[in-house]
């Protein structure tokens, strides 16, 4: 099969390698018929996730079709549809019995495109296949789909429901990327009263204002004076950061007023300066966390129900093979105005 392999920073070739095969008994074999790139493929490609070993097939996103099944899967079997989650779980370690699945003790967490080959590939071993992946309705379409493998459910829990959003609370999303997109429309879902979106770029601003930000803070705009006219000087109940810099995590506990919460999203490869000489007195909660997916069923109904419509995060779709063009693409957003890509088996470039 081809596949997207990682060959040290800043080298990435899409090239031949070996089909994947059972190794355990909760193992499945998944046909990728659609999947996307990630942000932290990008921080792997700079360099930010040393634990990403050369020889790695990235990714960790994806919808297919399982063609082979090991003799302990009860839940799929194959020709089933299913969404592969970027987080796989053991079911019965201590982290996976209370739904955090991200700190998951059995040999799961994120270890697609991190520890073990990913997604970026025509076929994938997907370990613990019985709680590791997700059966998809017929009237569920595989682009909705693969957005409920990484980026709602992140934002949504690492974002939103750590961010304690409640109805009336004032907003800010720094960073209108894919996942800050994601949590300006999942945050909508608690009825705050205002939603601020932080961004440099113009088009990432319109994507935001399109997705429900009512507020728009742009280049050359104060964020703190923004959001100090619009709260009466009393700050953000949330700030959520969504970028992985040191610069929009400071800015994110300026934007707080005291009693306020900072949800960290973003991916981080370098030290932050946590300025506990202002904060200690200001009673701020500050939360980070890797993603559980213990959302993912919830979202997945809402999708079905059509509730919720995540094809708008895609700007750009692609064939399968096309995965370098696709890259190129999505590591030059502000030329290209991806947010998230799509690769797709059935297209043909």
């Amino acid at each position: 099969m081809k596949a997207l392999i990682y060959h040290g920073p800043g080298r990435r070739a899409w090239e031949q390698t070996a089909d994947p095969r059972l190794t355990e008994p909760t193992d499945a074999i998944v046909r990728v018929d659609a999947v996307t790139i990630c942000g932290t493929d990008l921080h792997i490609l700079k360099g930010d996730v040393p634990t990403v070993e050369p020889g790695r097939i990235l990714g960790h996103e994806a919808v297919g079709t399982i063609v082979k099944a090991g003799s302990a899967v009860t839940t799929v079997k194959q020709g089933d549809r299913v969404l592969v989650s970027c987080i796989t779980a053991c079911g019965r370690c201590r982290y996976c019995r209370t739904g955090t699945f991200g700190q998951c003790l059995g040999g799961g967490g994120w270890i697609l495109g991190h520890r073990i080959d990913g997604t970026q590939a025509e076929y994938v071993r997907v370990p613990f296949a019985d709680t590791s992946t997700h059966l998809l309705p017929e009237g569920v379409s595989s682009e909705a789909a693969l957005m409920l493998a990484d980026i709602l459910p992140t934002s949504y829990e690492v974002g939103v429901l750590n961010g304690r959003v409640r109805p009336g609370d004032t907003v800010v999303v720094v960073g209108a990327g894919p996942i800050g997109l994601a949590a300006v429309t999942t945050a909508q879902l608690f009825t705050p009263s205002h939603i601020v979106a932080v961004d440099p770029a113009a088009a990432r601003l319109e994507a935001a204002k399109r997705l429900g930000a009512d507020v728009l803070v742009g280049a050359g705009d104060d964020p703190a004076t923004a959001v100090a006219e619009l709260t009466g000087g009393l700050g953000a109940d949330v700030a959520i950061e969504a970028v992985g810099i040191p610069e929009t995590f400071e800015l994110c506990t300026r934007l707080v007023r005291p009693g306020g919460h900072v949800a960290n999203v973003g991916v981080h490869g370098a030290p932050a300066t946590l300025h506990l000489e202002d904060l200690w007195i200001r009673n701020l909660t500050i939360t980070t966390g890797l993603v559980d997916t213990r959302s993912t069923p919830a979202l997945l109904d809402m999708i079905a129900a059509h509730r919720l419509d995540p094809t708008a995060f895609v700007t750009h779709r692609f064939g399968l093979h096309d995965m370098e063009a696709a890259y190129r693409t999505f590591s030059d957003p502000a030329g290209t105005g991806a947010l998230k890509v799509v690769l797709s088996r059935t297209m043909t470039g």
